[in-house]
């Protein structure tokens, strides 16, 4: 069937919008009935079923086309010409393809249907954010006509007006039966069925406005099991602090904001050591974690995992379900909306009746499966409860569902940020933290994303390797990608963007999806007492502007990320009063509240402080403040830019994200002049940061051939310092802090090369004629760590790759060739066997050392490299390779059973001084409980014969036991 004939678009003359139904009538299958699933949501299945799908398919593309025939009536009415018309159709493609537009213009096809909402179609229009239609373009007007056309699609079918005409009778019927007591049966295959279709796919509307369709995106392939921590004390400053701060007090558990009391310093101390656990083996123990809280960041999956759940459960055949627990899965959001409506008085009423459950149970049969304790309850959102006595009244409801059905495991979910956990812990709860994904788990997710939503191989693995780039040479997209959604958000816009590059745009999507369009996904209700019609997204992102612009501007300047709480008060109430919202300051607070409670970009640090959660975004809006002013309001020039912005910080490294933005945001013509201004700097007693910093500016320039001649001078000055302090070195001894000074500039300058001009064929030869011809081993070794990274897919690059380590002369080059061996082509099975080879045949005991280390990590499930490394804690020539062996073996198989003997033989009959410290250290780190650790340290401490081990056995004691030992 030719759906174009059918749905009347071959025969609409003139028919602007005729591409975007040309492509619907061709997308796959499976697309299709999404499509029309989304769009007739609000006709009940049982109607649909009775509809041949050729019908359905008719009748939906003829709603379409209608549709967009109305809307080019309306585009026409306010003039404009055949060319101005069709900027709209992609604009129109995205809208019709949100899930939400899907629904209202679906609701035209239900009986019950009278008007349509079209000020929800015009919302979601300037929601997402697209191309601004024509004042005289009216949306009431659109939507009368519209229900009318559809009612003339089902007058024109007898088939689809006999079965939605019976729609209206079944309403009946169905209340009917419930006011005489029948009542839904307890049908768990529908139940299965409901909530693979809730939940089944991962719903990124909110996240992508490009119409692009995630079709095989299923959450139960995408899913990453995360870690939690368990948390003793649910006071908020303890976990509500800036992620840079909650990085360096995981690294070095010490703190650092001089904001902070010794309590709370306590407090965190006591978080931090408690161990990362997954959380499925928080969820899986019923006996120990009966009642569980799971808190966590806005977009840190505590939703996810609870849909995974019932997946987990809802995916299995119901044979095998006997005696497994029925999960139930009840969105607070929902639930109170209902009960709010007098739709129910309970949750037991909530799964019976109510509009929004993924499927009606019998409330008497489920209550004999609750009684048994055969299910697991799960309440998600507590925090999206807005109003604090109606959340009062939940937490009742749920501690009163735990006396009524003691053997029943429950599961809530909060941020942390306004919950209070006294009442649920009364009620025996455990609490546990979401943690932010680890490495290994955001390149898990990378992998899944790019296998399951590309199909073109090439393209997959660019884009997948242009991501894993972006994050590992980025911190601050690192640290945004450690939460579930924003890594998400990278995902999506990487497949048109390239980040890091475009990481403005990501910062400006990343922003706008926390400040408005998650809530709004989910269909949360903002605070009444603000207006959203008068405060908007764009307005909360001036607003984070001119925070951002103050933190810079003052005293403490960026790298504090501190604002007094009524200096963070009195530049909300100033912009507030500019947009004339009443009551500007009382309206103020509210804002700081809402920016901290519901969307994640504020965090309180107490003594009256706040700060930016992420310190990308005080960054990024920073940056954005001083680009404003310098093209919309003018009021800075590129002089000012120059000499007041670039000028005054280029020497300050906690500046350098700023200006770099600041560079990728506005022309190249200008980002040129302010280069030129940078290299005329005398840099080098700032080890010429200057070039450095002009060279990550000419980075984010699109369009570099509009200054190609100040970058070819750029290029020709960081090529100089590839040889700074050749001469100083010849005439005059250098010092090692001079040394270190010389090095350091020089790999600098080789890294700031290839990073800029990557792309220039030029660039590798250079690369590769500095490993082999230059005198300086630190130059040899960082070209090939740069040539091995930017062109992997090289074919050449391997050959290349395994000369330099096997035969160049420097055996710190040879160590490094063999890393980047291990680690960029781990998977090719001739890797282990050269690295096993340079383990044992290289002449140098640091180049083995080396490849063992890489063998441990990298190859540590192979049984015959556990062989090989403990044959060399004890057997080898060198003593560098034992101590190697011995601190791998600690490290990566402390629990095999050889371990702990291999480390005790080292301490007491090794003959190198260096393997025993080593294995003394390690003792004492692994194996502190063992009985005979103390003993066995106490004894080395007294009767060694090296003076350095002495020490290291006497250090450990005092470290670890607060022993200390008088001679």
């Amino acid at each position: 069937m030719d759906l174009l004939v059918a749905w009347g678009v071959a025969q609409a003359a003139g028919f602007v919008f005729k591409p975007i139904l040309q492509e619907l009538s061709n997308i796959a299958k499976d697309a299709a009935k999404d499509w029309t699933k989304d769009l007739l949501k609000g006709i009940p299945s049982n109607v649909l079923k009775r509809l041949q799908k050729e019908e359905i398919d008719i009748a939906v593309g003829k709603a379409l086309k209608e549709f967009l025939l109305l809307v080019q009536q309306e585009l026409e009415d306010t003039d404009l010409e055949d060319e101005e018309l069709k900027q709209f159709i992609k604009p129109f493609k995205i809208f019709i393809g949100n899930k939400e537009i899907k629904e209202i213009l679906g609701n035209a096809f239900t009986y019950e249907c009278k008007v349509l909402d079209t000020k929800k179609l015009e919302t979601k229009w300037y929601e997402l954010d697209l191309k601004v239609l024509p004042d005289e373009f009216n949306w009431k007007r659109l939507g009368k006509r519209y229900l009318k056309k559809v009612k003339a699609i089902i007058r024109e079918s007898p088939e689809l007006r006999n079965v939605l005409d019976s729609q209206n009778l079944e309403v009946i019927k169905d209340n009917t039966q419930e006011v005489a007591g029948i009542i839904p049966d307890f049908d768990l295959s529908q139940y299965q069925e409901g909530i693979r279709e809730r939940y089944g796919k991962l719903q990124l509307d909110s996240l992508d406005t490009s119409g692009y369709a995630y079709n095989e995106l299923k959450l139960w392939r995408m899913f990453i099991v995360q870690n939690v921590r368990e948390v003793h004390s649910v006071l908020p400053q303890v976990y509500e602090i800036p992620k840079e701060h909650l990085r360096r007090l995981r690294e070095s558990q010490q703190a650092s904001s001089e904001i902070e009391t010794e309590d709370l310093e306590r407090y965190k101390k006591i978080y931090f050591e408690q161990p990362i656990r997954s959380v499925l083996e928080i969820v899986n123990n019923k006996q120990i974690y009966k009642y569980t809280v799971l808190l966590g960041d806005p977009g840190s999956g505590k939703s996810t995992l609870l849909q995974y759940l019932a997946l987990n459960w809802a995916e299995s055949p119901l044979s095998n379900l006997i005696d497994r627990s029925i999960p139930l899965l009840i969105e607070l959001r929902t639930y109170i909306r209902r009960r709010d409506e007098k739709e129910c008085n309970d949750f037991l009423e909530f799964f019976h009746k109510c509009s929004g459950v993924v499927h009606h149970l019998n409330q008497h049969q489920l209550q004999t499966y609750l009684k048994k304790g055969n299910a697991l309850v799960m309440f998600d959102g507590l925090d999206e409860v807005f109003d604090p006595a109606k959340r009062e009244d939940i937490i009742t409801d749920i501690h009163r569902f735990t006396n009524e059905y003691p053997h029943v495991r429950v599961i809530v979910t909060s941020r942390i940020i306004g919950y209070k956990p006294q009442r649920l812990r009364d009620a025996e709860f455990k609490h546990f933290m979401l943690q932010d994904l680890e490495s290994e788990q955001i390149q898990d997710f990378i992998h899944r994303w790019h296998e399951l939503t590309f199909n073109d191989e090439a393209d997959k693995i660019r884009k997948k390797g242009r991501l894993q780039k972006a994050i590992e040479n980025s911190s601050a997209i690192q640290e945004l990608a450690g939460n579930p959604l924003l890594l998400t958000m990278m995902a999506i816009l990487n497949r048109n963007q390239e980040l890091p590059r475009d990481r403005a745009e990501l910062y400006n999507q990343a922003s706008r999806v926390l400040l408005h369009q998650w809530d709004v996904e989910r269909t949360l209700v903002e605070d009444k007492r603000l207006d959203p019609t008068s405060i908007d997204c764009k307005d909360k992102q001036a607003m984070l502007r001119r925070v951002a612009y103050f933190m810079q501007t003052n005293d403490r300047s960026l790298a504090g990320n501190l604002i007094k709480e009524s200096d963070l008060e009195k530049i909300l109430k100033n912009y507030l009063k500019v947009i004339e919202v009443d009551k500007a300051r009382v309206a103020a607070k509210l804002m700081i509240d809402q920016l901290r409670t519901r969307n994640f970009m504020l965090c309180y640090l107490g003594a009256d402080y706040y700060a930016f959660v992420h310190r990308t975004f005080l960054e990024y809006f920073c940056a954005w403040e001083f680009v404003w002013q310098f093209k919309e309001t003018q009021t800075l020039t590129i002089e000012n830019l120059k000499v007041e912005v670039f000028g005054k910080h280029w020497m300050d490294e906690s500046w350098h994200e700023v200006l770099r933005l600041i560079a990728g945001m506005i022309d190249a013509k200008f980002v040129g002049q302010i280069i030129q201004y940078l290299m005329r700097i005398y840099g080098e007693e700032e080890n010429f940061v200057n070039l450095f910093l002009a060279a990550e500016c000419l980075v984010e320039v699109r369009n570099r051939k509009v200054i190609m001649s100040v970058g070819q001078q750029l290029l020709l000055d960081l090529k100089r310092l590839i040889n700074y302090g050749i001469y100083r070195e010849l005439v005059s001894p250098c010092t090692e802090e001079d040394k270190n000074r010389i090095r350091k500039i020089r790999t600098q300058a080789i890294k700031a090369v290839t990073n800029t001009w990557k792309e220039r064929p030029e660039i590798f030869i250079w690369l590769e004629n500095l490993t082999t011809t230059h005198d300086s081993s630190d130059i040899r070794r960082t070209a090939v760590q740069e040539l091995a990274r930017g062109w992997k897919d090289s074919p050449e690059t391997l050959t290349w790759l395994k000369e330099r380590a096997s035969t160049d002369n420097y055996s710190d080059v040879r160590c490094a060739a063999l890393q980047e061996l291990a680690y960029g082509w781990k998977d090719l099975p001739e890797t282990l066997t050269w690295l096993k080879q340079r383990a044992t045949i290289d002449d140098d005991s640091d180049v083995r050392c080396a490849a063992l280390r890489e063998l441990a990590h990298g190859w540590s499930d192979r049984p015959e490299i556990l062989d090989m490394i403990q044959q060399c804690a004890t057997n080898n020539d060198s003593g560098s390779v034992r101590r190697a062996a011995v601190q791998e073996l600690a490290g990566v198989w402390k629990e095999h059973p050889k371990t702990l003997a291999i480390i005790k033989q080292c301490v007491t009959t090794d003959d190198n001084w260096g393997v025993r410290r080593a294995a003394i250290q390690e003792l004492a780190r692994g194996w502190k409980d063992y009985p005979e650790t103390l003993a066995i340290l106490k004894q080395c401490a007294i009767a060694d014969n090296s003076s350095s081990v002495r020490g290291a056995a006497m250090q450990e004691l005092a470290r670890r036991w607060n022993i200390v030992l008088k001679f």
